[in-house]
């Protein structure tokens, strides 16, 4: 069961990096534009963000079985759509449902998790969780560079489809339906379609800013109203929605909230980097898809191994330190990838910064995640998982929009040494996240020993009484 729901997990995570090293080989057959290409990133990911807590209640109203199922389900049928996409269009349309999939699917995943391993046995099956989470977006970057040279680019897309299918048969036949005893009789639709929207003009607007300038009515447009688009969420969901998507007074749970702004700024400085490792290997160390692919492997590798660390070093240093310490390795390898020159190479350059990033983030994931699962009443499971899920991939987004505009804004000339200045402003802007990552962790609470779980109790089964393993 658990490599089943982890499985299911890898999908989604992959999925936002998997196109990374494929790029190059997008923009030629589809024609992108230079400043278009990130949509293909940042479309999934803007989509599965901001339909994350809707799945998350979604899992809790339905049950997480029948909503696992129905995510994977149209991931998939997204997956297809994108493969045989002829123009840029259908296929940033195929990557957005890709994501609203993904974001269905995700959160059940992680609530599954929450509610069918109790005990000790809890942290455990956390930090697998937790690994995939975390080293998916570095596996993502492997499988992609394997794919695109060895096959096609759009096989990226093709391998989902009988992978899911397996999924989908496993868990019809492995997983317990389980719903929460007090879950909301209504979902708040309406919200997610403020946060998403509001979410894409902000970044639309962001992305804007090279070509057009900060004063453009073409940047200002989408900023001015992805911002009140993000209020009216806020005042929706404070005064009008009957059952909100998202309840401000869960944020009053001290744990929850610095966990998620803790990953909210891991997540802006983490993610984007793997884009321009991608783009820094491929334009200017001049590596093939697969070459660059594989050189993610070490990283990938790391991250695995930081994450499945987190249980038994819970269990001798506080999950704060924890929690802080793993970005400060972030800031190291950002602050090293801020150097990379022109005529640079892999093993003096990347390798040992590329292993900093990634093992931190692995280190601060399982800790973040328990955290972020603290003191949550049973019916709001869903809700923490699709929170955290949440925070992580809004900061991916936001962090790639922002670090492009910064890349964009300090490229000089169409040579390499442009482009390098751009990518090493990119790299200490993603630093400058991380140190917030750090400085926010410092207000963690105490938490309690992993040993006891957090105050989310597995659910009652639907069919099949209380799930437990």
């Amino acid at each position: 069961m658990l490599s089943l729901l982890c499985l299911g997990q890898l999908m989604v995570v992959v999925d936002v990096s998997i196109v990374n090293v494929a790029l190059p080989a997008i923009r030629s057959d589809l024609g992108f534009s230079q400043v278009g290409l990130q949509w293909v990133v940042n479309s999934y990911a803007l989509t599965y963000s901001g339909f994350l807590l809707l799945g998350g209640r979604a899992a809790d109203l339905f049950g997480r079985r029948r909503v696992f199922v129905a995510g994977l389900a149209l991931f998939v049928l997204a997956s297809l759509a994108g493969a045989v996409a002829q123009d840029p269009t259908m296929l940033v349309i195929a990557r957005s449902v890709q994501g609203l999939g993904g974001a269905i699917l995700s959160p059940a995943t992680l609530t599954l998790v929450t509610t069918t391993f109790v005990g000790p046995a809890r942290p455990k099956a956390m930090a697998a969780w937790s690994a995939v989470a975390g080293g998916g977006a570095a596996v993502g970057s492997v499988l992609g560079g394997v794919l695109t040279q060895l096959v096609d680019w759009r096989w990226i897309l093709w391998v989902n489809i009988p992978i899911g299918l397996l999924t989908i048969v496993g868990a019809c036949n492995l997983l317990h339906e389980s719903r929460a005893d007090a879950a909301k009789s209504r979902l708040d639709v309406f919200g997610s379609l403020l946060v998403t929207a509001g979410l894409m003009a902000m970044v639309y607007g962001t992305v804007q800013s090279p070509t057009k300038g900060w004063g453009a009515i073409e940047t200002l447009a989408p900023l001015i109203g992805g911002a009140v688009l993000l209020v009216w969420f806020v005042v929706h969901e404070a005064r009008v929605a009957a059952e909100p998507l998202m309840p401000l007074g869960f944020f009053k749970v001290r744990p929850v909230t610095v966990a998620n702004l803790t990953m909210l700024w891991l997540g802006c400085a983490v993610i984007a980097h793997f884009f321009f490792l991608s783009l820094y290997m491929q334009n200017v160390l001049k590596y093939g898809a697969l070459d660059a692919g594989l050189a993610f492997l070490p990283g990938s590798a790391a991250m695995t191994i930081g994450a499945y660390s987190g249980p038994a070093l819970m269990k001798r240093v506080d999950p704060r330190l924890l929690i802080a310490g793993g970005p400060v390795l972030v800031v190291a390898g950002l602050v090293w990838l801020s150097f990379i020159p022109a005529d640079g190479t892999y093993l003096t350059n990347l390798f040992v910064p590329m292993l900093l990033v990634t093992f931190g983030t692995g280190v601060a994931m399982m800790p973040i995640s328990f955290s972020a699962m603290t003191g949550i009443a049973p019916e709001e499971a869903g809700l923490a998982s699709g929170v955290i899920n949440t925070t992580r991939q809004v900061g991916g987004a936001i962090g790639l929009a922002v670090l492009a505009t910064v890349a964009a804004s300090q490229t000089v000339g169409a040579g390499t040494a442009g482009l390098v200045k751009g990518y090493r402003a990119a790299f200490l802007t993603g630093a400058f996240f991380a140190v917030l990552a750090v400085l926010t962790a410092l207000f963690m609470p105490k938490a309690q020993a992993p040993s006891a779980p957090p105050a989310a109790e597995p659910a009652k089964s639907a069919d099949a009484g209380t799930a437990t393993a």
